[in-house]
């Protein structure tokens, strides 16, 4: 009975970490496409793949999860360039892509 107990405490927590990777993921496409989308450039394969998870204190003193992503864009359809979205918690912390989608960025998901 303890087992199963345990089992279903670890599955729990497993379904709750999964869900929120992926809703970070889904939130690390949407700034990524937007910003694309602002520089009149082209996002490439439609997605973003992490590449870093990292425990970071937030503002209010908790900690929470940082995680970083990648994507890739191309000016003139020849070439490719990686971008970097990093969110802590759904909070946009960290940025780098188009250098003209910066500031759009910047100002439709505030870095405060």
């Amino acid at each position: 009975m303890p087992t199963l107990l345990i089992l279903m405490i670890v599955g729990v927590a497993a379904f709750f970490a999964f869900t929120a990777a992926r809703a970070a993921a889904e939130r690390a496409a949407e700034i990524g496409r937007d910003a694309c989308h602002a520089a009149g450039v082209q996002w490439l394969d439609q997605s973003v793949h992490a590449i870093g998870m990292r425990l970071r204190r937030q503002d209010s003193g908790w900690l929470g999860v940082e995680r970083s992503f990648r994507f890739e864009y191309s000016e003139d359809g020849h070439d490719r360039h990686v971008g970097r979205v990093v969110l802590l918690g759904e909070k946009l912390v960290g940025f780098s892509g188009p250098s003209r989608a910066a500031q759009a960025v910047v100002r439709s998901f505030p870095l405060q």
